[in-house]
């Protein structure tokens, strides 16, 4: 006889994903309702397994760097993260919606573009635009960020 599955409610948790609910809320709010806790990579397990796309939104046209570790936190990266997350169809919440719209109005009224350099303590600063910035980075010469395998569940 198979396993029980530990999630009791598949409909109520595509929910909750759908809602962007994070795994820890999901966890406590399962563990409360249900008795039974669920590990992230339980939830993690379950979008996949149910044909749901990855929580994280990877834009390697956005973010073509690797980016080092001092800078994976710094604030013009966050809000990066948030327009891919835009671009890709995401809901963003009100204050991420500000903090990327007054980005995108300070790179036009200052005709600059985002570029980074992981040789300065920053990383992360804006440039005059050039005639060969087509979006709001400055695109490297040579793309760095290290590509992630089909088959990686790390997201």
């Amino acid at each position: 006889m198979a396993p029980k599955p530990k999630i009791q409610n598949a409909d109520e948790a595509m929910r909750w994903i759908t809602e962007g609910r994070t795994y820890t809320w999901m966890t406590a709010e399962h563990e409360r309702k249900y008795n039974i806790r669920i590990s992230p990579s339980g939830w993690s397990y379950f979008r996949r397994t149910h044909g749901m796309g990855p929580r994280q939104v990877r834009d390697e046209e956005l973010i073509p760097w690797g980016v080092e570790p001092r800078h994976k936190h710094k604030y013009l990266l966050v809000l990066l993260r948030a327009e891919a997350r835009r671009r890709a169809g995401k809901t963003l919440d009100q204050n991420d919606s500000y903090r990327v719209d007054a980005l995108l109005r300070e790179l036009k009224e200052r005709h600059a573009v985002v570029h980074y350099d992981p040789d300065t303590e920053d990383g992360f600063h804006l440039v005059p635009r050039e005639p060969e910035d087509e979006d709001i980075i400055r695109q490297p010469a040579k793309v760095t960020r290290k590509r992630r395998s089909r088959e990686s569940t790390t997201f």
